[in-house]
């Protein structure tokens, strides 16, 4: 009998993911960029607001980056909703140009957009401007924007979670197979969860192929096999990755047949041809949505992929321990040799979702305080507390592992327990033939007596399966959501007409970046009524939010220019809508005021 001792124990996920979530909500505001994924209009021309003496001929709209019209529309409209444009939209990189029919009267015109950005999701709006001395029209009463069919907008992220769970059944299954457990390649269950697996990934990828144009279109489901929307998915990025992938599962699928017949493991070439589609399966999930939008979209892209890659090989291993290895009946030598190296590559493959989620919500929410004040931030919190209890569930099968298959390494110098199969196969080489063969027949007779308790570990397995497809459930949600970085602070350009008491003179721009509680840079452009930059003889700048009773809030403002002037450093108190105001006196009887309200979250 050997004595024990207590050996050391190597850093738990649940330890690490804590770690780093600690590291990020200290330095997440500070090392905050530029907002990633979901275009956002940066400047228009005409500007919203804006009052010209003649009607221009084109209308363009600039995004923070790349978009496309697909199944969206970029349209002018009269006051009266009839369109003014020609019908010739056009999009170059980030910028969309309505060109406008000629000879247009005297009137207000309301610019209306639907356009898809970079990571697939629809981005909309519309503002106004005036032709001549009329009234400025309410964009919102002229043009009302679709808002996405309930139906679609349901089934999307549902047919992204069944992919999802197809992609840890189809890939995760046989790759558990080549690393843990070669005898499974004969198991019937293992042959039909593998084929049921990527048969609901090519699935779910056309599902989600035709759900796609009206999602982006904002129709319901009786579009779904319109011609038009399917031709301008297919010719999209994101429609021909998404093909590719139930492409490349149905491939794979064909390729694993006879070895299946064979009942028996891969050969290398084999193998070599199983990693590659399963590979390409990876990078096309990887390669749609939020990872290619944004700031360096191939560092993002390979963070997903090795994030889908570990989804896979955990949750795969977990079905495949519960309806092939761990169950009544099994043989204890394959119960033996497989769950030690599962439990190895579980935790590696915990570690790497670990560390590959933070990057990810670095990039994707940017500040603590995003994370709390979004949407995106909520469903992700809670996709962290189902990971931890995830680990937990981990924890427990950990342990039981350690316990009955000896899995436990010993700290430098020190004694443990071990058990009779862990001696055989440590000291082999250094005892005598027949001394091995006893250690070996030891070590079975102890494996027997762990598969007669594998009950706890597989109610374990179990609640780790659950909790997994509520967390691939959550992670789809994700998928369809705008990030909470986009979302949280939307930076402020508008131009606006000043008012006076004989009527309106002139024009202010302004923009506020990037419009969220602590340090601001506003920017103030002031024109005359011609269009040319103005010096006035006196301008005032105020802050002001009326729910929380704060302010009139003087703003700084330095001269950056004719007509130009910068307040770096504004500094905002807090959350709320806030309206800035503007005070231009252009003469010593002649003072002209204009004003709008923004939200700073």
């Amino acid at each position: 009998m050997s004595t024990a001792v207590p050996a050391r124990r190597s850093p738990r996920p649940a330890l690490l993911l804590l770690v780093l979530l600690a590291g990020w909500l200290g330095l997440g505001v500070a090392t905050a960029g530029p907002a990633a994924a979901h275009a956002e209009l940066v400047s228009t021309d005409p500007g919203e607001g804006a009052r010209l003496d003649a009607a221009p001929g084109q209308v363009t709209l600039r995004f923070t980056e790349g978009v496309s019209l697909g199944a969206g529309y970029a349209r002018v409209l009269g006051d009266d909703g009839e369109r003014v444009d020609t019908g010739a939209a056009s999009v170059q990189d980030d910028t969309v140009t309505v060109p406008l029919r000629g000879d247009l009267p005297d009137a207000s015109y309301v610019v209306t957009y639907r356009v898809i950005s970079a990571d697939s999701h629809p981005v909309s709006g519309a503002y106004a401007f005036v032709v001549g001395d009329g009234e400025l029209a309410d964009a919102g009463a002229v043009a009302t924007d679709p808002d996405a069919d309930p139906f679609v907008a349901t089934a999307l992220p549902a047919a992204r979670a069944l992919g999802f769970a197809g992609e840890a059944v189809g890939l995760g299954v046989p790759a558990f197979l080549l690393l843990c457990w070669p005898a499974g390649w004969a198991s019937r269950r293992m042959r039909r969860l593998t084929t049921a697996g990527l048969a609901t990934v090519a699935g779910a990828a056309v599902l989600t192929f035709l759900l796609q144009g009206p999602y982006a279109g904002g129709v319901g489901l009786g579009s779904l096999l319109d011609p038009a929307l399917l031709s301008t998915t297919g010719s999209s990025a994101y429609g021909l990755t998404t093909l590719g992938r139930g492409a490349l599962a149905l491939l794979l699928a064909a390729l694993l047949v006879p070895l299946w017949r064979r009942a028996a493991a891969p050969q290398p070439p084999e193998t070599v041809g199983v990693a590659v589609l399963g590979a390409g399966v990876v990078l096309t999930t990887a390669a749609v949505g939020h990872p290619v939008a944004g700031s360096v979209p191939v560092l993002a892209t390979a963070v997903t992929a090795v994030h889908v890659a570990a989804m896979a090989l955990w949750l795969g291993g977990l079905a495949a321990l519960l309806a092939g290895l761990v169950r009544p009946g099994v043989e204890a030598g394959e119960l033996a040799a497989a769950l030690p190296r599962w439990s190895r590559i579980a935790s590696g493959s915990v570690a790497a979702l670990v560390v590959t989620g933070v990057v990810q919500s670095v990039r994707e929410v940017g500040s603590p305080a995003a994370l709390v004040s979004t949407t995106y931030g909520w469903i992700l919190l809670a996709k962290l507390a189902l990971v931890l209890l995830l680990l937990a569930a981990a924890g427990v099968s950990r342990v039981w592992v350690q316990q009955h298959l000896g899995l436990t390494r010993p700290r430098p110098g020190c004694r443990r327990r071990v058990t009779a199969h862990a001696v055989a196969a440590t000291g082999a080489g250094a005892e005598e033939p027949a001394v091995a063969e006893a250690a070996r027949a030891r070590a079975a007779v102890q494996a027997r007596g762990a598969v007669e308790d594998v009950a706890p570990l597989r109610r374990t397995v179990l609640v780790e399966a659950a909790v997994a497809a509520a967390v691939l459930v959550l992670s789809a949600m994700l998928v369809g959501t705008p990030p909470a970085r986009a979302t949280a602070a939307q930076p402020v350009d508008v131009t606006l007409p000043l008012q006076s008491s004989a009527g309106e003179s002139g024009s202010v721009q302004l923009s506020i970046d990037p419009a969220r509680p602590g340090a601001n840079t506003l920017h103030l452009y002031l024109f005359d009524d011609d269009g040319r930059l103005a010096q006035p003889a006196d301008l005032r700048v105020t802050l002001t939010e009326p729910e929380q009773e704060i302010g009139p809030l003087d703003v700084d403002l330095e001269p950056a220019g004719p007509g130009h002037w910068v307040a770096d450093g504004m500094s905002i108190p807090g959350a709320g809508t806030w309206t800035v105001a503007v005070s231009v006196r252009l003469g010593e009887f002649t003072a002209t005021t204009a004003s709008t309200e923004f939200p700073v979250r």
